[in-house]
Order: structure tokens, then sequence, then C-alpha cells
């Protein structure tokens, strides 16, 4: 999957402390049931990052099929447990 990147999303999932490449790497490594469609083009994934980290990806696909991600940012401590369940 190719994915894009500009100033503005590199510098938003960085103000959540995650760098394009670990996000590139939650989407790629998705696995069902993931990525989840949020609607208004919007798909979501929870999946592990740099050190075994639990992160929230959120991005659209362009026309072109490339990942825009819009969105990155650490799992909070309640979400963190519903992944667990989720991946046991």
């Amino acid at each position: 999957m190719e994915f894009r990147w500009n100033d503005w999303n590199i510098q938003h999932v960085a103000e959540h402390g995650v760098d394009p490449e670990e996000s590139e790497s939650v989407v790629q490594d998705a696995a069902p049931p993931w990525p989840l469609f949020r609607g208004d083009g919007k798909f979501l994934v929870w999946g592990r990052g740099r050190g075994d980290r639990p992160l929230q990806v959120v991005f659209v696909l362009d026309p072109d099929d490339t990942a825009y991600i819009i969105h990155a940012r650490p799992l909070t401590e309640k979400e963190k447990r519903r992944f667990r369940r989720r991946n046991r």
C-alpha cells in the first residue's frame, strides 16, 4: 500500500508522539477485523506500533487507493483493555 504524506499529517501524528513509519506499519499489518469503516470515507485500525505499543490510526483512501493518514495516537487505557480482549 502506498501512503501520501504532507506537512499537515506528519505534524498531526507527531503531536501524538507517533511518526509516519509507525503509522504506516499499523495500517499495513492490520488483521481482521481491521480496518473498520467508520463512514465519511474513513477507516480505523488498532494495531501494534514500535515497541509493541498499541496505536489507533485513522486514514482515508485517495481515488488512486493511496492511504492518507489523518490521525494516529496511542490507545487509552480503556482501549488497550478492549484491544487485548479482542486479540486473544
